[in-house]
């Protein structure tokens, strides 16, 4: 077990000792039936019944050959033969985004269309005139499934949702939605799904410092997935997790996944899936806590847990069930008495934002006799514009005693389930210089 998500390049952790394979033996035939693990249910409000639509945030760099993904959409749609509707408005380049989009649906059996809906220009003085047609009204009406491809999410709400108002087309995409239709959407068109998204927030270290602005780097969603849940997307391969709690707390979320790339998280009522290439990092606030004396933003107690493909989530009871193959596989919990660690100590991460740092500093923790695990997230070369050069965030992850998790190596890879760890989030002053070289003696 060389890693959690073993990427390409390199290496994400320390190698194991060989006291893992003992471990993953035992465990397989013994504790392969285990318990499943639950947590206290979120809050839900008297509005909030779920819908009965299917809502499937795409983490982006969706590849056209993840059959997978592509296949189990229009499944949900109904089968062959089910109409689609690509909608490219985000893209820079619509017509070639929604071609691909449709070739990659009608492979699996749909029969997809894409539709012009031209994004409005910043400068406009007057609505679009697309999302009013009453042709591409109708023919969003006869669909089973709605997809919004990759690229500015800014480009679908002041396109579709001008003002925070519904046109008439978003009112049709609406309806397929609520007959139990299909909306799904990759990178922008995930980034629309919750009721705040991101508008421009590439800067996850400035949202951390400086925080969040309407209009700004954050907007008004368009909100399929439901008032309680907030998604963001790319989310580990950009460390995003930096920038999901600040909206997160500002926001009143208690409940936010960030769904990695080639990743879909399927919604529907309570009930979230992760299919496809990686996984989805869920993030709980409900008993998490700030220290309103402290100025820069800080955080304790947010639970975290991580899903990877084939897991599901039941946001009523809290329930986590990993998939199939790592139940017939091994259990990893640090409380029972025959735990065998896989990895001897935690690493410290300089750079807790990292590719995949989070979820691997989270594996790390889990597999070891370790209790905390420790990174930080600053500016090894800060702008000359930012007024707060020195500010830094310690991310201290914890276990607790109900923190969990699963393995498998049946795909070849090594995929792992994490459930219920814990994180505070701390304020720190960097030092300057961080380091200095080592020179030759003056003799």
């Amino acid at each position: 077990m060389a890693t959690l998500i073993p990427p390409l390049d390199a290496p994400l952790m320390e190698a194991p000792s060989m006291t893992a394979v003992a471990r993953f033996v035992a465990l397989a035939f013994g504790l392969c039936m285990a318990s499943f693990v639950s947590a206290a249910p979120p809050a839900r409000g008297d509005g909030d019944a779920p819908r009965k639509g299917y809502a499937v945030p795409i983490g982006g760099a969706l590849r056209y050959d993840n059959a997978q993904v592509w296949a189990r959409l229009v499944e949900l749609s109904g089968g062959p033969g089910t109409p689609w509707v690509v909608i490219a408005t985000a893209a820079a380049n619509p017509e070639r985004a929604g071609n691909l989009i449709v070739d990659a649906l009608n492979r699996q059996g749909a029969q997809a269309q894409a539709i012009t809906v031209p994004a409005i220009s910043p400068d406009a003085t007057e609505p679009a005139q697309a999302p009013y047609d009453p042709a591409l009204v109708e023919a969003v009406r006869h669909a089973r499934g709605i997809f919004f491809a990759g690229g500015a999410q800014a480009r679908i709400t002041d396109t579709l949702q001008p003002d925070g108002r519904r046109t008439p087309l978003l009112d049709a995409i609406w309806s397929v939605f609520d007959s139990g239709g299909v909306v799904a959407g990759t990178s922008a068109g995930a980034a629309v799904m919750s009721t705040t998204m991101f508008r421009d927030a590439g800067d996850v270290l400035g949202v951390l410092k400086r925080g969040l602005r309407d209009g700004k780097e954050i907007d008004k969603g368009l909100g399929f997935v439901g008032p309680k849940l907030f998604v963001d997307q790319h989310f580990l391969k950009r460390g995003r997790i930096g920038r999901m709690l600040p909206l997160m707390v500002s926001r009143g979320y208690t409940l936010g996944i960030g769904v990695e790339e080639n990743t879909a998280a399927i919604v529907h009522g309570d009930q979230i899936e992760v299919i496809g290439g990686k996984g989805a990092l869920l993030v709980d606030l409900r008993d998490a806590t700030q220290d309103p004396q402290i100025a820069a933003f800080n955080l304790r107690n947010a639970r975290l847990t991580y899903l990877d493909r084939g897991d599901r989530y039941d946001m009523r009871s809290g329930v986590t069930t990993p998939s199939a193959q790592k139940l017939a596989d091994a259990r990893i919990d640090p409380r029972s008495s025959d735990f065998r660690p896989g990895f001897r100590r935690t690493r410290f991460y300089p750079d807790i934002l990292g590719d995949f740092t989070i979820v691997n500093a989270m594996g790390n923790l889990l597999d070891s006799r370790e209790s905390e695990a420790i990174g930080l997230a600053f500016a090894g070369k800060p702008n000359p514009a930012d007024t707060q050069p020195d500010l830094g965030f310690e991310f201290k992850l914890r276990r607790g005693d109900d923190s969990v998790g699963w393995y498998t190596g049946a795909f070849g890879g090594e995929d792992y389930t994490i459930v219920n760890l814990y994180l505070d989030v701390t304020p720190v002053t960097i030092s300057r210089p961080l380091y200095e070289p080592i020179t030759a003696a003056e003799h």
